[in-house]
């Protein structure tokens, strides 16, 4: 079955996996293909973001879950950021194999309780969890500018909730354009050590390559992409707009995703196996 939790997926020590956000089905067709063409597996990811720009989580998610199903090799289908209870509980009655429920703007406390209930009802059906640290009250929670995971707090987390992964603030911050972010590569080690589950990047896109490889050696895992790649897309429609102005969206739509899977392979074999 290829359609599996992210639990299955997450490499040994040493090695990262892909998590890509997926705003149109054209992302998760060229999300699969990347991944059958590599051989590796991939997390496709829809947030609570992009469900409001639907107005609903079933249509794409449903086609999501079907090229999963599809897919010569391990496939996640996850909810990102979801903040909803109720949106966590929709995407597992469709079939969602992982979900992330962000908590993080809740006091510590909030966050253990709630944390925990989704991942009693998660676990009973065979779902992944993720979860997020932040600043209480923090506009963009864990990666608000200047906040930074504390190892024992994260620890005491893991420890309380029994989440299968944490999302950890290490230097990166959501919507980057320019791949200029530092991380703090002892932080991610002494987190590493701390937390025995492995560790997600998010605001990925804002960080060059080098810098990934290095989060993924110190000790990230899952690490999530979504506006490097938007830009990709982006970048080739428009260059494929400049040529005769087409209106057949097929034509320019492709051509974005083409350039999606190019470079989600390259990020694929990039984070799987970091040059040394």
């Amino acid at each position: 079955m290829s359609l599996v939790p992210t639990t299955d997926v997450f490499p040994a020590p040493g090695a990262g996996i892909g998590a890509f956000n997926v705003i149109l089905l054209e992302h998760a067709e060229a999300f699969v293909t990347a991944a059958e063409n590599t051989g590796l597996p991939v997390i496709l990811q829809i947030s609570e973001n992009c469900v409001r720009y639907h107005g609903a989580l079933a249509p794409l998610g449903l086609g999501a879950l079907e090229l999963a199903r599809r897919a010569d090799v391990p496939v996640v289908v996850h909810l990102d950021h979801a903040e909803s209870v109720a949106l966590v509980h929709e995407a597992v009655e469709l079939g969602f194999t992982s979900v992330m429920y962000d908590g993080s703007t809740l006091a510590f406390d909030q966050n253990v309780t709630q944390t925990a209930e989704v991942v009693e009802f998660c676990h009973g059906r065979n779902v992944a969890v993720e979860a997020e640290l932040g600043e209480v009250g923090g506009k963009d929670g864990v990666h608000a500018p200047g906040v930074r995971t504390d190892p024992v707090e994260a620890r005491d987390f893991v420890a309380a909730t029994g989440v299968d992964a944490l999302a950890v603030a290490v230097g990166t911050s959501h919507a980057m354009t320019r791949r200029s972010a530092v991380l703090d590569e002892h932080l991610i080690s002494a987190l590493r050590d701390a937390v025995p589950v492995p560790l997600v990047l998010h605001g990925s896109s804002g960080v060059p390559d080098a810098g990934l490889v290095n989060a993924v050696r110190a000790g990230m895992t899952k690490i999530n992409i979504s506006t490097h790649l938007n830009s990709v897309f982006t970048a080739a429609v428009r260059e494929r707009l400049a040529e005769d102005a087409a209106s057949d969206p097929r034509k320019y739509i492709a051509r974005g995703r083409d350039a999606l899977v190019v470079e989600a392979e390259r990020l694929l074999k990039l984070l799987r196996h970091p040059p040394s």
